[in-house]
């Protein structure tokens, strides 16, 4: 694993959702351009228009407050790696979480810690990447 800035950190979908309370954060985040995707999927998954208006307003915020670095030919050899070392650790690849997998792989590539409350997800990534639990989500 390289060594990482100090701190500077890639932030998880999970913690955009709600950063208000999670407990650790770095001083300079960076978000990846997978995540604005998931958070741009937010207003359709609900069906209220007040909730559509609160998840239009956390992208907003998000787009506004941090860097997207976008998913490009480093992040996805860093996806090869990751693919290997969760197949290695008896998990499947795909599936539910595959977007993380592929956000964490975005913090492989820029060598930034990777700050989440899925940090379970993560599990077989150890010595690829540096995983802070900001807490239960």
């Amino acid at each position: 694993m390289a060594e990482t800035e100090a701190g500077k950190g890639l932030l998880d979908t999970s913690v955009l959702i709600d950063p208000e309370t999670a407990v650790s954060l770095p001083e300079e985040g960076s978000i990846s351009t997978l995540s604005l995707a998931e958070l741009a999927a937010g207003p359709f998954a609900v069906r209220t228009k007040a909730d559509q208006s609160r998840r239009q307003q956390r992208i907003q915020w998000a787009e506004a407050s941090f860097e997207a670095l976008p998913f490009d030919e480093s992040c996805a050899r860093a996806y090869g790696s990751v693919y290997a070392a969760v197949v290695a650790a008896g998990r499947k690849p795909r599936g539910p979480r595959m977007l993380d997998l592929l956000i964490a792989a975005t913090s492989i590539a820029h060598e930034l810690p990777f700050y989440t409350r899925n940090a379970r997800d993560l599990a077989g990534l150890d010595g690829l990447l540096e995983v802070i639990d900001v807490g239960a989500g």
